[in-house]
């Protein structure tokens, strides 16, 4: 796994959903230090990436370029 998670934010162009979802699925798989999980895990898994993408969606959206 990387060890860091790219930068979404560039100028003016939108991060695109799956580059967001992505991201916050490598964090998730960081902190929770599954690569993946098993099926007992998996839904409180997807859960984690489905709230951590909304709000990097909103957070990137609320940020204004320099």
């Amino acid at each position: 796994m990387c060890r860091s998670i790219h930068r979404l934010r560039e100028g003016q162009v939108p991060a695109a959903d799956d580059d967001v979802r992505a991201a916050a699925r490598q964090f998730v798989r960081k902190v929770s230090g599954f690569q993946r999980p098993s099926q007992r895990n998996e839904a409180a898994f997807e859960a984690a990436v489905d709230e951590i993408s909304l709000a990097t969606r909103r957070l990137l959206e609320a940020v204004t370029a320099r």
